[in-house]
């Protein structure tokens, strides 16, 4: 099993930002506690990587720092060559934990989940899409014919839906806050909308009556895991009342479905921005802690 991590590619910020990219240093830090030999540095998705998935003009202007203001201000994070970099890197790194999981059943970014991102347009703190990015790479490569996309971040993944929508052998699962962001969602091929305050009996109940139903509709030879750490109760984007082991609970469920499905799981970090940014991190530690357990 392999870890990529793309925290050594700096990103850049105002003070007082509300994006916490102090994150991910901090998870590397905790994960190299318990899986250091199995940490590597991530490949960098190539431009024409990047333009499996997204349109050409987007990714040239991208890469050129040609962006509007606006379209600037809908991703929310200022253009800088080291941001582009750094999303090449997270993006990468989702492609990576893919080939990892084909090959040895899981492999795990310490990034990625950058699932507002369009074909045409970033949003939501995400510039490219990594899943769609990864899995339209993989078809084109014969490596997968279909795939699943279990994203359970609280917010809806509205990009990886709509750049996936036309294709019957790529699955986009959402199960996330029906009053949060994005406002105005998109049809996955199959939504599960919570209400605010939904908590970890509820949740779980949910999750462990789909699961098995994704499977069997999705029939696929991969799956990309979405372990968005937002649904935490102290998360301040989040609004609902999922408590850590609730989360942990969540997790051991995917991971035992993949197990009992046959099916290679690559896993992502999704969002998190708890108050302190240390139980975050915790969450997402333990998510890998748990991947390790189960497919190391």
């Amino acid at each position: 099993m392999k870890i990529y991590r793309s925290d050594h590619y700096p990103m850049p910020l105002p003070a007082g930002h509300r994006f916490p990219v102090v994150k991910y240093a901090m998870l590397y830090e905790q994960v190299a506690l318990f899986a250091k030999g199995l940490c590597v540095d991530t490949p960098v998705a190539t431009t024409d990587e990047l333009l499996a998935a997204h349109a050409p003009d987007y990714v040239q202007r991208q890469l050129a720092g040609l962006l509007t203001p606006a379209e600037e201000r809908v991703i929310g994070l200022p253009w800088s060559p080291e941001l582009v970099l750094r999303s090449r890197a997270s993006t990468g790194a989702t492609l990576a934990a893919c080939r990892a999981a084909l090959a040895e059943g899981c492999g795990v970014s310490l990034a990625g989940g950058t699932h507002h991102a369009h074909a045409d347009h970033g949003s939501g703190f995400c510039v490219f899409n990594d899943s769609a990015v990864a899995l339209r790479v993989l078809q084109r490569e014969g490596l997968i014919g279909r795939a699943l996309v279990i994203d359970l971040d609280v917010h809806q993944g509205n990009g990886t839906a709509h750049m996936l929508r036309d294709d019957p052998a790529l699955f986009t699962f959402s199960m996330h806050g029906r009053n949060n962001f994005p406002f105005s969602k998109e049809a996955s091929d199959w939504d599960i909308e919570l209400d605010d305050g939904c908590d970890d009996a509820s949740y779980l109940a949910l999750l462990a009556g789909t699961l098995p139903q994704l499977f069997a509709l999705a029939a696929p030879d991969l799956v990309i895991y979405l372990a968005g750490a937002d649904s935490y109760a102290g998360d301040r984007l989040g609004k609902l009342n999922l408590s850590r082991a609730g989360l942990a609970e969540r997790d051991r469920q995917v991971f035992a479905a993949c197990r009992r499905f046959g099916v290679p799981v690559a896993v992502t970090m999704g969002g998190g921005y708890a108050e302190p940014i240390t139980d975050t991190v915790a969450i997402q530690a333990e998510t890998v802690r748990l991947a390790l357990a189960r497919f190391a």
